[in-house]
């Protein structure tokens, strides 16, 4: 089930993806709290990153299309046994490929500078639109791409719940998804928390998980069916934690299954 409800955030990724804007979490600390009465609070403190897929679809698009084969109008050097002839046909070509090149280079540079402006231009829009969602109680942009964030929210799970997701920011990648069972469980995975190769087909995937660096924790009071760290549950004072450290190498997303009472 989760796996569906996964496959349908990511169809909804694509378009994003596709106008450049994917969020994807850096240094950060996060925790989940659930509780078997249904309640919860889920928190991140910490960087998110801005990435642009956009460009890595551009780069396979301009990759396929590309070829070192010459155009048909360069000027090809004389058969004729002349060796001025020869020469000055060789000399017009070299002259056109140098011209041509530095060209290239400016057009370049200048596609560059336009798109970066763009870029920043957009994640301010992006840190104004988070900021006026509830449970945001700091979004800073830093430049370069870089969010400081300071999230806490907490409710009843009585349905799904999925981190994050603005639609006037036009982002969404997801941190986390608690998806609510119809047997009285709840089902818990971190798919940004770890470089899973579930997601190796998605444009970008190992620059969303570059930079990784992070800690998340589940605390709960509800009982734990299963959950995928090697070194389980820490238990303490009647409820149970489990910690999961976060990094580009780390290739398990975090998952849990709770039982409510």
């Amino acid at each position: 089930m989760i796996g569906r409800l996964l496959r349908v955030i990511i169809g909804m990724l694509m378009p994003l993806a596709l106008a450049g804007c994917v969020l994807a979490p850096g240094k950060f600390v996060s925790k989940m709290t659930i509780n078997a009465d249904r309640s919860f609070t889920f928190s991140y403190v910490g960087e998110v990153m801005a990435l642009d897929l956009g460009s890595e679809f551009g780069k396979g698009m301009g990759d396929a299309f590309s070829s070192d084969t010459p155009s048909g109008d360069t000027p090809e050097p004389s058969t004729d046994d002349g060796k001025g002839e020869e020469l000055q046909p060789a000399l017009w070509k070299i002259a056109l490929q140098d011209s041509e090149s530095k060209d290239d280079d400016a057009d370049k540079k200048a596609d560059a500078a336009a798109k970066k402006a763009a870029a920043e231009i957009k994640n301010k829009a992006i840190a104004e639109a988070l900021s006026k969602e509830a449970g945001y109680r700091k979004v800073t942009y830093m430049g370069d791409g870089k969010f400081e964030v300071d999230y806490q929210i907490s409710g009843t799970l009585t349905h799904s719940f999925v981190y994050p997701y603005n639609v006037d920011a036009e982002a969404v990648f997801p941190f986390i998804v608690v998806e609510v069972r119809a047997n009285n469980t709840v089902r818990i995975k971190a798919p940004a928390f770890a470089n899973e190769s579930t997601s190796k087909g998605m444009p970008g995937a190992d620059q969303a998980s570059s930079k990784l660096d992070g800690v998340f924790t589940l605390d709960t009071d509800a009982e734990i069916v299963s959950q995928n760290n090697e070194d389980g549950a820490a238990s303490a004072g009647g409820r149970k934690t489990v910690t999961w450290k976060a990094t580009p190498l780390s290739k398990t997303a975090p998952m849990a299954v709770l039982r409510f009472k």
